[in-house]
């Protein structure tokens, strides 16, 4: 069964795109789902007219995300943790707390899904993390974890 996705989906493909998957895959889970529709020849029309709106959309929303990385580039921000006398911080740090801190300080509302820190936080001083806020568009965020 041949579907049109609807929805970025891991291991089948992005949005819009044509995809081949078995008959009860598509019957029973993506279609009464919303992630996808039968590609006929009545979809595969309106494919088009979609994609192009899609595609003007982007190209707006590219140049919002790239300011937006720029900003969250250009600054260190200081997230608080309870330590010990080792400087080990008790639990870690995770991405809901810098979509938090993103949220406070620039006022940008993100998706804590698209944050990916290198590596456990576990430990106080500077660290990196990976906002990925659009296929093209990835910042470095900066961030230094100090004693509450």
């Amino acid at each position: 069964m041949k579907v049109i996705l609807l929805k970025d989906m891991e291991k089948l493909g992005s949005k819009y795109d044509v995809a081949t998957v078995k008959d009860g895959y598509g019957r029973n889970f993506l279609i009464p789902r919303k992630f996808a529709v039968i590609a006929n020849k009545t979809n595969m029309n309106k494919l088009q007219s979609l994609k192009a709106a899609e595609e003007k959309k982007m190209a707006a929303m590219l140049e919002e995300f790239k300011k937006q990385a720029e900003s969250i580039e250009a600054k260190v921000f200081e997230i608080g943790a309870k330590a010990g006398t080792t400087d080990k911080i008790f639990g870690s740090v995770t991405n809901v707390q810098l979509a938090n801190k993103l949220k406070e300080d620039l006022g940008i509302d993100i998706d804590r899904k698209i944050i990916e820190i290198e590596e456990e936080v576990k430990t106080l001083g500077t660290h990196k993390a990976l906002v990925k806020l659009h296929k093209d568009v990835v910042a470095t965020m900066t961030f230094e974890v100090v004693k509450e």
